[in-house]
C-alpha cells in the first residue's frame, strides 16, 4: 500500500494544491476542511469539519480507527483578520483555528506516529510569527505560538523517529493574504513546490521566500523601537 497523508484545511489554497500534488504521486490522502472538497480520486477521502469543533476530534478518531497511523500530516488550516478595535469579534476564533486547532491535531496524530516509530508532521506558519503587529495582533501572536510549539515538539520527538517541520511563508496569493502591500508574494503553485521540498528534506524550520528574511528583521527592529518610545 502507498504512503498515507492527512491534510487539514485542503478545500482551497495551499492545502488543495498539495493534496492534488500528493495524489499525482500516488499517495493515499485524507482531507478535512470546513467546506466540501472538489477533488474526486480513488485514493482520496474527505470530511467536512471545523478544527475548533468537537466534531473534528470525532472525525480524527474515526480516521485512526480505520488506518491506525499515517506517514504525513500537514496542518494548513488558518485564518487572519484585521483587528476590529470596536468589537474584537474575530480575536478568539483566530487563536482557536491558528493555534489551538494545531494543538488538537498534534495531540491526536503525534501519539500515533510515536507508537508506529515514524511520521512527518508539517505545520504552515508564517514569517508573521516574529513580528509585533498593530494591524493584526491576534494573527501574529497565534503564529508565534504555532511556530514555538512546533519547533519545540520537533526537538522533543526527534529521538523517537518523528520529523516535524515548521513552514514559515511570507505572503501567498490566497484569500487569507490581507493588506494593501504584499512584498514578494508567492503563487500557490510555488508554495506547493516548497512544501514538496519539505516533505523530501524534512527540515525543522523552513522559511520562504528567503529574500523576505532581512525585511522581516528590519520591520521587527522598527516595531520594537516603537514600543520603547
Amino acid at each position: 500500500m502507498g504512503k498515507k497523508a492527512l491534510i487539514i484545511g485542503n478545500s482551497d489554497g495551499i492545502g488543495l494544491a498539495i493534496t492534488k500534488a500528493l495524489l499525482d504521486q500516488d499517495w493515499r490522502v485524507i482531507g478535512i476542511s470546513k467546506s466540501r472538497s472538489t477533488i474526486t480520486d480513488k485514493n482520496y477521502e474527505s470530511f467536512v469539519a471545523q478544527v475548533q469543533q468537537q466534531e473534528y476530534l470525532e472525525i480524527l478518531g474515526l480516521i485512526f480507527e480505520k488506518i491506525e497511523t499515517i506517514d504525513l500530516c500537514i496542518y494548513c488550516a488558518g485564518i487572519g483578520e484585521i483587528l476590529d478595535a470596536v468589537s474584537f469579534k474575530n480575536e478568539e476564533i483566530i487563536f482557536q483555528v491558528n493555534l489551538l486547532g494545531l494543538v488538537r491535531t498534534a495531540t491526536i496524530v503525534l501519539p500515533k506516529m510515536v507508537k508506529a516509530g515514524y511520521g512527518h508532521f508539517i505545520g504552515l506558519s508564517s514569517v508573521a510569527d516574529d513580528m509585533l503587529s498593530p494591524e493584526a495582533p491576534s494573527y501574529h501572536a497565534s503564529k508565534a505560538g504555532f511556530s514555538n510549539y512546533l519547533e519545540g515538539l520537533a526537538l522533543a520527538l526527534k529521538s523517537k523517529g518523528i520529523h516535524i517541520t515548521n513552514v514559515r511563508f511570507g505572503f501567498v496569493d490566497t484569500k487569507m493574504a490581507k493588506g494593501n502591500i504584499k512584498p514578494f508574494i508567492m503563487s500557490v503553485d510555488r508554495a506547493k513546490d516548497h512544501l514538496l521540498k519539505c516533505i523530501s528534506k524534512k527540515p525543522i524550520r523552513y522559511t520562504a521566500p528567503k529574500i523576505i528574511i532581512p525585511l522581516i528583521k528590519f520591520r521587527c527592529w522598527m516595531l520594537r523601537l516603537k514600543t520603547l518610545i
